[in-house]
């Protein structure tokens, strides 16, 4: 009996030790000044780390050269709450890739080579409080359903990127949303931009500068102005605009009014040729008996 527990006791040790390290396994290059921390920053790294520890909470890779997350990437970190990816090269986002992040309450993709958010992009991470897409200088195009489903979303940074115009939809489908950040974007004050306009009037309170911090420019003559000398009146001429939906309402409209006459059109001309038929037939039955 005591040979096999000699015999065990270098199998538990080993055991014992794979377990307490579990959490612990820290890789190359990187820190981990915690059981649950994993810093990897300014490591000039192409790709993403391997031997990530299944439990990591907090994950820094900011100051890299990181390219691109695969799409299966958090599908394995459940407990992971802190993600900072900030300046990187990271080009795009496949959309899903952040979908399986239930507890994701912060993420930094700032000072990255973004150029678009699609639909889709953040799934539903109901958790998420805290999204920062600043300083992205490509980044001209923010889908309307980009945010969709972040709906503990109060803190958005979306300044010095490349938007000239956003469907106010983006914004207002947040309702937690207590601080968003948009100067530094190179607005066209248009009627495309009058919707959001009204949005930042009613809601100035959650820019940190402030409409005197935002700037657009004029469509005639280019002029930059702050947004706080601008007012509803500003963009009075908009409002007797149709947009693109409308124009196709008021098109699908006439086309089926317009098929609804000639069926119409073809039933009453149908009818009365029925009718003309009938007369003249009997006119000539009693032309016959007489």
């Amino acid at each position: 009996m005591f040979s096999c527990v000699r015999w065990l006791q270098p199998f538990l040790a080993l055991l014992s030790s794979t377990l307490l390290t579990w959490g612990y396994n820290c890789p190359s290059s990187c820190l981990c000044p915690d059981h649950h921390t994993v810093d990897c920053t300014g490591q000039g790294l192409t790709r993403l780390p391997d031997s990530i520890p299944l439990d990591v909470r907090r994950l820094l890779l900011s100051n890299n050269w990181i390219p691109w997350i695969p799409s299966d990437f958090l599908v394995l970190y459940s407990d992971l709450v802190y993600l900072d990816l900030r300046n990187n090269s990271l080009t795009r986002l496949e959309p899903g890739t952040l979908s399986t992040s239930s507890r994701l309450v912060y993420l930094d993709l700032g000072s990255n080579n973004l150029t678009e958010i699609p639909s889709g992009t953040f799934g539903e991470s109901r958790s998420l409080i805290k999204l920062r897409l600043g300083n992205n200088p490509y980044l001209n195009m923010v889908s309307k359903d980009a945010f969709t489903g972040l709906t503990s979303l109060r803190e958005l940074e979306l300044e010095r990127n490349a938007l000239s115009g956003m469907d106010v939809g983006v914004l207002s489908q947040l309702p937690s949303l207590r601080v968003i950040r948009l100067e530094g974007n190179p607005w066209v004050c248009n009627c495309n931009f009058a919707k959001l306009f009204l949005w930042l009037l009613e809601n100035r309170h959650k820019l940190p500068t402030g409409l005197e911090g935002m700037e657009c420019s004029l469509p005639g003559d280019g002029r930059q102005v702050p947004l706080s000398v601008l007012s509803e009146d500003s963009f009075r001429e908009c409002r007797g605009l149709l947009t693109l939906t409308d124009y196709l309402i008021v098109i699908f409209s006439g086309i089926c009014i317009s098929v609804a006459a000639i069926i119409a059109s073809f039933f009453l001309a149908s009818t009365i040729h029925c009718f003309q038929r009938l007369k003249s037939k009997r006119t000539d039955e009693e032309e016959a008996e007489d």
